[in-house]
């Protein structure tokens, strides 16, 4: 793959204020809201792991093809992004811990840093990470 891949993390939220809203799109908003859509939402990121395309293609050649791990992963290909939240953490570290002991010391090290993430991720659940895979 060409192109590097970063991993974002959630690290702040915040709301537009209600005076800076039109009139006219507060109902909107406060609808939107109450759906679930978040328009008026804004999430911040930071990002916390950076690679380059052919070490995130090793990342992916280190973990089983027909695994679930892998295909959130590959996601990021053919999509472009994707999303790791809590209802992934256990599933992409057992693929780690699996792939570690053939892995190479690039991989096993991006594995590392990537579990830190997935630390945060457990000890608060509203942070998520976004990856991106930038041209």
């Amino acid at each position: 793959m060409t192109g590097d891949v970063v991993f974002y993390q959630l690290n702040a939220k915040f709301l537009e204020r209600a005076e800076d809203v039109p009139e006219t799109s507060k109902q909107v908003v406060y609808y939107s809201l109450a759906i679930g859509h978040h328009i008026g939402v804004f999430d911040c990121f930071k990002p916390v792991l950076r690679c380059n395309g052919s070490l995130y293609d090793e990342v992916l050649a280190s973990l089983p093809d027909d695994g679930e791990a892998h295909r959130k992963l590959a996601g990021l290909l053919r999509f472009g992004e994707i999303t790791v939240d809590r209802s992934h953490t256990a599933l992409l570290r057992q693929a780690f811990v699996a792939a570690r002991p053939t892995a190479p010391a690039d991989v096993q090290s991006w594995f590392g840093d990537f579990d830190k993430s997935l630390d945060a991720i457990e000890q608060e659940p509203a942070i998520y990470l976004m990856g991106r895979r930038l041209s």
